[in-house]
């Protein structure tokens, strides 16, 4: 049987690359339509002026654009942090103890499948080319291409929120006073729905559930602040 022949170029694109940057912007533009439509329907169900729904709306979207920035930098750091001890520590193990820590490469390549010789010649090729490299992606389960990368979670996330929270201020522009709840809850599911079906489409899962999902985690934040808000608008009434 003839030997498959392998040519550079021939590498299988993956979706899990893109996990950092879209989780930063799913979860950025998701969370901008939720709680800012959520805080404007509260605000209008207790019937408000329009100009108090869209300072609420308004507000919301700066905070939370601010919010997300500030937490997601935060979580995203400690994570590189974590990242960054491990990495350490194994180059001072490599430095000191660097039969041992082949061995200990050799020993992960025959649980995985390979016999002992074959799995010491793997693991010395790979320490011979890049040593460091071959711990952190089969030890440490880190790969340096997809690191932890907080500033670039912070803007994408405050971006994202800032650009989607626009969608319920422009409903409640441009609906009749009779129709500002219904406008806003419509824009914003419709919003959610193919935010949910493209993130879907992205990451390589079912596009009809991944819309159905966030639409009606949404619907349910919207319905909850609105009773909320009816039901205090009466009680200040």
């Amino acid at each position: 049987m003839a030997k498959p022949v392998l040519r550079m170029g021939q590498v299988e694109m993956h979706r899990s690359g893109r996990a950092g940057w879209l989780r930063a912007a799913v979860l950025g533009s998701d969370d901008a339509i939720v709680s800012t439509a959520s805080l404007m329907i509260g605000v209008a169900a207790s019937s408000a002026p329009k100009g108090a729904i869209l300072v609420a709306g308004v507000a919301g979207m700066v905070a939370g654009a601010m919010s997300m920035a500030v937490g997601e930098y935060v979580s995203v750091s400690s994570q590189r942090d974590a990242e960054q001890a491990d990495i350490e520590r194994e180059t001072g193990e490599l430095t000191e103890q660097p039969e041992a820590e082949l061995r200990e490469l050799a020993l992960i390549y025959v649980k995985r499948g390979l016999d002992n010789e074959l799995a010491m010649k793997v693991a010395q090729q790979l320490s011979a080319r890049d040593r460091l490299g071959a711990h952190m992606r089969d030890e440490l389960g880190i790969d340096q291409k997809s690191l932890a990368r907080p500033l670039q979670a912070a803007w994408i996330s405050a971006v994202s929120f800032a650009a989607f929270a626009v969608l319920p201020i422009a409903a409640l522009l441009v609906a009749p006073a009779s129709l500002r709840l219904a406008a806003i809850a419509a824009l914003s599911l419709a919003s959610l729905a193919a935010l949910g079906a493209f993130g879907g489409h992205l990451g390589g899962a079912p596009i009809g559930r991944a819309a159905v999902r966030v639409t009606l985690g949404g619907a349910l934040a919207m319905a909850v602040t609105a009773v909320i808000g009816r039901i205090l608008g009466v009680s200040a009434g």
